[in-house]
C-alpha cells in the first residue's frame, strides 16, 4: 500500500514556496450536514509519522493524529453550510468550503496543494490540483484528517438534537437506516434539500 510522502512538498520549497498548504473537504455524498475543509501547512522538520489518507485510518488513529496536527502544524477548518450546498450545488459549496479555510491562514501560504482535478476559482495563490491528492501528499493527508474528525463530530453533536437518523454512526451519509429514518421520521432543517432522495421525500405525490 502506498503512503503519501513529502515529495511535492520538497519539490516546491525547492522552487522557492517555503510554506505550502494541502487542502482537501470532506462531506461532499452525505444527504445531511455542511461540507467540511481544512487546510494545513506542516513543519517540514516535525511531520507526525502516520499520516494517510482519513478514509484509511481508524476512528482512534484519526484522533490521535488529529492531537498532533493541532500541536504542530498551522491549520484552519472551514465550513459551507446546507443552505450554500442546495443554492450553489455541492462542487461550489465544497469550494466554498476550501476557500474560506485558506483565507482563515496567517500569514497565508505560498503555494496550495488542492485535492482532486479542480482548483477553487476563488483561489488567487499559486496552486496545483492533486488527483487522489490524499494518497500522495502528506499536507493533503493531514487536511483530510482534521475536516473528518471536524465533521465528524459535527454530526455527533447533531444526532443528539436529531435522534433516529444514525448521524453518530453514518455521519449523514445515506445507510440504510438513515433512509428509512428519512421516510418514518421525515425531513430536518440539516437535510440537503437538493439531493435526490431528500428531494423525492418533500415532494413525493
Amino acid at each position: 500500500m502506498t503512503t503519501p510522502t513529502f515529495e511535492l512538498e520538497q519539490a516546491l520549497i525547492a522552487q522557492g514556496y517555503p510554506r505550502i498548504a494541502g487542502v482537501d473537504e470532506v462531506g461532499r455524498g452525505p444527504l445531511a450536514g455542511p461540507v467540511v475543509a481544512a487546510a494545513v501547512i506542516l513543519n517540514p522538520q516535525d511531520i507526525p509519522d502516520g499520516l494517510n489518507d482519513s478514509k484509511k485510518l481508524t476512528a482512534r488513529r484519526r484522533l490521535t493524529l488529529d492531537e498532533d496536527l493541532r500541536a504542530r502544524a498551522e491549520f484552519a477548518i472551514a465550513e459551507a453550510s446546507v443552505e450554500e450546498i442546495d443554492d450553489l450545488n455541492i462542487l461550489y459549496a465544497s469550494h466554498l468550503a476550501m476557500e474560506r479555510a485558506v483565507a482563515a491562514l496567517h500569514p497565508a501560504p505560498d503555494y496550495l496543494l488542492i485535492d482532486g482535478n479542480l482548483i477553487p476559482k476563488g483561489l488567487t495563490l499559486p496552486a496545483q490540483a492533486v488527483v487522489k491528492g490524499d494518497a500522495k501528499s502528506v499536507s493533503i493527508a493531514a487536511a483530510s484528517i482534521l475536516a473528518k474528525n471536524w465533521r465528524d463530530q459535527l454530526m455527533v453533536d447533531l444526532a443528539q438534537q436529531h435522534p433516529g437518523y444514525g448521524w453518530e454512526t453514518n455521519a449523514g451519509y445515506p445507510s440504510k437506516q438513515h433512509r428509512e429514518a428519512l421516510q418514518n421520521l421525515g425531513v430536518t432543517p440539516h437535510h440537503r434539500r437538493s439531493f435526490k432522495p431528500v428531494h423525492n421525500i418533500l415532494y413525493q405525490e
